[in-house]
């Protein structure tokens, strides 16, 4: 009788052995936990993120402490740097574009084209969230601002003269802009 139980346990245990050491074996996927954080550092500027998308609400007195002063003029007083002088007018590597006073994702690289107007052009926004738009009139012209969509800052103006599938062509100043290639 000791002999049959004996016989019984082993039949039991020696699969249980097998199954366990086969469950030993099979790899576990491994889970990454993903931290979002900037791309682009500027511990200057307490409202910089690149993750961030809550709408901002910074006094022009207060962006003036934080930002350069020729970004300042340009986003903050509307100016426009000159054609052809921007750090982005005449460049295709791929990557993401985003505001310089904020951090606030604005276009990435496959919508960007080549107009020849001496500022970078890009046909569509990033989404429809980030770049907000104001009627323009200044210099006796009828125009369409383009706003950053977190801060508000002037990037450039959008016009109805872009390539398909859009039309649009959004003239940003490169002073306006951060870029951070793909490969990064």
């Amino acid at each position: 009788m000791k002999t049959k139980n004996l016989f019984f346990s082993l039949c039991f245990l020696i699969p249980l052995f097998i199954l366990q050491a086969c469950g030993q074996n099979t790899k576990q996927p491994q889970t990454k936990t993903v931290v979002m954080e900037n791309k682009i550092s500027k511990p200057e500027n307490p409202y910089y993120s690149n993750t961030d998308t809550t709408k901002l609400n910074v006094t022009n007195a207060e962006w003036k402490k934080v930002l350069p002063a020729d970004v300042y003029d340009v986003m903050r007083n509307a100016d426009t740097e000159r054609p052809f002088t921007g750090k982005y007018w005449n460049t295709d590597e791929k990557g993401t574009y985003y505001c310089a006073s904020c951090g606030n994702k604005l276009f990435r690289s496959g919508a960007k084209f080549a107009s020849s107007c001496g500022w970078p052009s890009f046909f569509e926004q990033d989404n429809k969230k980030s770049v907000i738009y104001k009627e323009d009139n200044s210099l006796g012209m009828e125009r369409t601002e383009a706003l950053c969509g977190r801060c508000g800052g002037h990037l450039g103006h959008l016009f109805d003269d872009g390539p398909p599938p859009t039309g649009k062509r959004y003239c940003m100043n490169s002073i306006a802009l951060d870029f951070v290639p793909d490969n990064k």
